[in-house]
């Protein structure tokens, strides 16, 4: 099992932050270099606990699905996601928010499983697990870059 894991400092209200990044539609925005789409389950707004979405993307030059369901959320402190379909062997991923100092604490931890035994171990470290943290820090900027213009000019962008 790879993990990854990721911080970042928010100049924003936790609850905005919460939404940020459970919004699908800031989600695909975030990963349109790999022309993700939610095609299935909710596919726009917020993503609720119990709730699946079924993304496809392209990633590695080939076309995936990928289906996640929220299996827990405790609003606005933390939800968790873990793929019911898709390449991965698993997949498990820890959305946690935390306030200090009027700013957010978002942290990600990011569990998988890639499939094929030790070729895919050896695929992870060698060059997956990098190309997933870019991946993801891509997402947390883009969450980061409208949290806080949004209360630097005082307006809602979702």
């Amino acid at each position: 099992m790879s993990t990854i894991y990721l911080n970042t400092v928010i100049k924003a209200d936790i609850h905005y932050v919460f939404d940020l990044a459970r919004n699908i539609d800031l989600h695909q925005q975030s990963t349109s270099k790999s022309h993700e789409k939610a095609i299935a389950g909710r596919t726009s707004g917020l993503i609720e606990e119990s709730e699946t979405v079924t993304w496809r993307a392209k990633h590695l030059g080939v076309y995936q699905n990928l289906t996640t369901k929220i299996i827990s959320m405790e609003k606005p402190f933390q939800f968790i996601d873990v793929m019911q379909e898709g390449a991965f062997k698993s997949m498990r991923h820890r959305h946690i928010f935390k306030s200090v100092n009027g700013n957010t604490l978002m942290t990600d931890i990011f569990e998988f499983e890639s499939p094929l035994g030790i070729l895919g171990k050896l695929f992870n470290s060698i060059f997956f697990k990098g190309y997933l943290r870019k991946f993801l820090l891509r997402r947390n900027e883009m969450i980061k870059t409208i949290a806080e213009s949004s209360v630097r000019d005082g307006i809602a962008i979702f």
